[in-house]
């Protein structure tokens, strides 16, 4: 248990400083759109609207959002750029990085150690595994670029 303990308390050091950074870079952008040429366009009525709903109701987002894969980094940075008030954001901060932390602290120890065990055991399978994870990734990405590729070519085509 304190492996568990030790690993969760280093991930949520990590988690807080990580997505508490996000949130500052996302203040200082929005402080510094708020300065540039598009400061009319973000003073619209819509937006300070859209504003004030974020700095009201976005901290549950920001809690939950840390249980989600590629939404945290941005809901941080929009509940900076949007300047939430620190009183509502270090709240879910908090809470929500604790959660990762935790997740990750059980769940991922338990996979290295399935991991672990099955190298230990049976080598060949645990070796046969990894590369057919690997071969899959791999497979995965030259899909997605070839449709990437196919699709900008059919916008060229049809421009031309």
């Amino acid at each position: 248990m304190d492996k568990v303990a030790l690993t969760a308390a280093a991930l949520y050091a990590i988690v807080l400083l990580r997505a508490g950074g996000t949130f500052a870079v996302g203040w200082l952008a929005g402080a510094g759109a708020r300065r540039s040429r598009f400061a009319e366009r973000i003073s619209s009525a819509k937006f300070r609207r859209a504003e004030r709903a974020i700095q009201r109701w976005g901290a549950p987002v920001v809690a939950v959002s840390f249980l989600t894969v590629g939404f945290q980094t941005a809901a941080n940075f929009l509940a900076g750029s949007m300047r939430m008030p620190l009183p509502r954001y270090l709240p879910a901060l908090f809470v929500g990085g604790a959660a990762w932390a935790l997740i990750y602290a059980t769940a991922g120890l338990g996979v290295l150690e399935v991991l672990g065990r099955l190298f230990a055991e049976r080598t060949a399978l645990g070796v046969s595994a990894v590369v057919a994870l690997l071969l899959a990734v791999c497979g995965v990405v030259v899909l997605r670029r070839r449709r990437a590729a196919l699709s900008s070519g059919d916008t060229v085509a049809e421009e031309a």
